[in-house]
């Protein structure tokens, strides 16, 4: 910032650039932790710099994914926590990026609030850090846009977008996928950055006591819970990939198990899972209990507790399971692929 930069006239309009700029002062540590050996620009450029490495690969690929947060954003409103909303945004997009067998190399976020408070926006570009961090992703770049009339000053909106890389003959190809093969859950840690509109419905956030503890959560409140952030997947499954011939992945988002597994999928061949088998947590039979919710409406909704699948050869089941414990996951047999068209056949 030059000492001449400041425009009364604009102020007055309700942006305060000079609150832009002591932002970007405030979130210069946070985005430092993230910094690869690719990073060839620093923070306040017009444009990120990152140069990949790509020793050893005979045909880079470069794989994009984009996500935001979604209403979650309405609970850290309510709760005024904003340093872990960053995580489930990076989440969303390295998450998907991991499905086709691509490591994360950068990232870029996107903050558009209605008043640029720049203590605020550093909580949330800390968060953003943090899940870059878990990734090994760099944040690289991002925009903060004060748009006053927009947006009431106390919110925000939060958008990411990640960029990664593989080798074209390392790619995961759902048609490698046999009649057969076993699926391997890896946990969520909690309802992640999807169906919170059912969510803020079906306990009427805005005007009920949510910060009270609740004994179906072991005695955690409601807010605490929910506001837990999306589980990054990254580095543990690349650990699996390294190790074990993974065929699949799929990201357990909106739509929950009857809309994403089957992403994962051919034609013509289905996942068949037992009820019994789901590790479902308290916060969806919370959900369910209090909203009258069926059970396939929250399989149809929700992650029920299982954030991430991998399908891999029955031959392997037993070292995917034990690689992915090693990296911290407490992996567990979910079902196994079967002929059929249904896409999932819970029993």
């Amino acid at each position: 910032m030059t000492k001449n930069s400041r425009s009364d006239a604009y102020a007055a309009s309700g942006v305060d650039i000079t609150a832009g700029y002591k932002a970007v002062q405030l979130m210069k540590e946070h985005v430092g932790r993230t910094v690869t050996d690719g990073v060839m620009s620093d923070v306040g450029g017009f444009g990120g710099l990152f140069r990949p490495d790509i020793t050893g690969m005979k045909e880079p690929v470069l794989v994009s994914g984009t996500d935001g947060v979604g209403t979650k954003l309405k609970l850290a409103f309510l709760a005024d926590k904003h340093d872990t909303v960053g995580i489930d945004c990076v989440a969303m997009c390295v998450n998907d990026i991991i499905c086709v067998g691509a490591k994360p190399l950068f990232f870029l976020d996107y903050i558009a609030c209605g008043k640029n408070i720049p203590e605020r926006i550093a909580d949330i570009v800390k968060g953003v850090s943090d899940g870059c961090v878990q990734s090994g992703a760099a944040l690289i770049g991002g925009e903060t846009a004060e748009m006053p009339g927009f947006y009431p000053e106390d919110e925000y909106d939060l958008a990411g977008f990640a960029v990664g890389i593989a080798d074209r003959g390392k790619l995961l190809d759902k048609a490698n996928v046999r009649e057969g093969d076993y699926i391997v859950a890896l946990p969520s840690s909690g309802v992640h950055s999807n169906g919170f509109s059912l969510v803020r419905k079906v306990f009427d956030v805005e005007n009920s006591d949510i910060k009270a503890p609740v004994e179906e959560l072991g005695g955690k409140s409601l807010i605490e819970t929910l506001l837990t952030p999306t589980r990054i997947y990254v580095k543990p499954v690349l650990q699996l990939m390294e190790q074990v011939n993974v065929k699949s992945v799929a990201h357990i988002t909106g739509g929950g198990f009857y809309e994403n597994i089957p992403r994962s999928l051919p034609d013509g061949l289905s996942a068949k899972i037992r009820r019994e088998d789901v590790r479902v947590l308290p916060i969806f039979d919370h959900i369910a209990k209090v909203g009258s919710i069926s059970e396939h409406d929250m399989f149809n909704t929700f992650n029920m507790g299982v954030g991430m699948i991998c399908i891999v050869s029955p031959e392997d089941a037993p070292q995917a399971v034990q690689v992915l414990r090693e990296a911290g996951e407490d992996a567990y047999l979910l079902g196994e692929v079967v002929a059929s068209n249904e896409g999932v056949i819970l029993v």
